[in-house]
């Protein structure tokens, strides 16, 4: 197994994901790391270490958060992340891992990857953290502002797979977001969707409210990317408002601060649960090779846990399993 990361992309690169991946490369000996990047850059934080499954392939160009997306990797032919690309896209790897432009990534993805045939709209498809640690799949978050009825099918249709294979989930639970849980509510989008999902085959349970996603009332969450987008940013703001508003609490008195040291260990799995490190990536569901999108501020830890969520696909077939799934209609 070839798993190829871009060492340019990303808030801390490339000494954080230089870091991620020395450590992915000691867990897992089995699996060759491709580091994507300024060669120079790179082996000043590798610091003398060279593991075995570890090969630095060399980039001279970067994309950088402010370049137009499409424009970029048209362009920019030696950027890390489109040389990334293209190692999957010839069979030189079996997948690939960014932190960096997220636009770009879905345009690498699309025009250098290629899309699996019968899939018009790939989507991304982070993991949402709920409160028994299982999480919810969501697609699309981003990838797509507009989609047509047939998208969201797709979407859901992929997410199944993406649980099953890799999550184990036997028969995952899709839901639609929208407004309410009747069938008749939401707009025209949800409403034909809703049609579509309930003749699919899927293990479809209706809509879903964005207030209940946290308890996790399904497996799989589907929404085009604009609402999708705008719910992720509203519980990420809400998550970390109040975070702020509980260490002020705890720590505006005496009393207060010798509470918090009782409540410490639980706040701080709290913390843990809401952490997107935990998490490492998110696939883009529908192109033809993995693509795993990391946080922009990913450290280490979050390039660890991508790498080895992207093993954990590879070793499932996810991109086989989905390919053939769409090869039947």
């Amino acid at each position: 197994m070839r798993i190829a990361i871009d060492a340019m992309g990303g808030d801390h690169a490339p000494e954080q994901i230089v870091h991620g991946v020395l450590e992915a490369a000691a867990e897992w000996p089995d699996t060759q790391l491709l580091l994507v990047g300024d060669t120079a850059q790179i082996e000043s934080h590798l610091n003398g270490k060279k593991p075995a499954n570890l090969t630095v392939v060399h980039a001279d160009d970067v994309i950088s958060p402010d370049d137009e997306p499409v424009r970029a990797v048209r362009r920019k032919k030696g950027a890390s992340m489109v040389v990334a690309g293209k190692l999957v896209h010839d069979g030189e790897a079996q997948a690939m891992i960014s932190a960096g432009n997220t636009g770009a990534l879905m345009t690498t993805g699309l025009l250098v990857v290629g899309r699996i045939d019968g899939i018009e709209r790939p989507a991304l498809a982070p993991m949402l953290p709920t409160m028994d640690d299982v999480g919810v799949l969501a697609l699309d978050l981003g990838a797509n502002m507009d989609a047509k009825p047939e998208h969201l099918l797709q979407y859901a249709i992929m997410g199944s797979i993406y649980r099953s294979q890799v999550h184990g989930l036997k028969q995952p639970r899709v839901g639609l977001l929208n407004v309410g849980t009747e069938a008749m509510k939401g707009n025209e989008l949800t409403k034909a969707a809703f049609e579509l999902m309930q003749s699919a085959p899927i293990h479809f349970i209706g809509n879903v409210e964005a207030r209940d996603v946290l308890i996790r009332n399904c497996d799989i969450l589907v929404c085009d990317g604009f609402a999708g987008n705008i719910m992720l940013k509203a519980m990420e703001g809400t998550a970390s408002a109040l975070m702020r508003e509980v260490r002020n609490a705890l720590t505006s008195s005496w009393i207060t601060k010798l509470a918090a040291l009782t409540v410490r260990p639980k706040l701080q799995q709290l913390r843990a649960k809401m952490d997107y490190k935990e998490h490492g990536a998110a696939p883009l569901l529908g192109v033809n090779g993995l693509v795993l999108k990391c946080h922009g501020s990913s450290d280490s830890k979050a390039v660890k846990n991508a790498i080895g969520r992207a093993r954990t696909a590879v070793q499932n077939r996810l991109v086989e399993s989905i390919a053939t799934e769409f090869s039947r209609k």
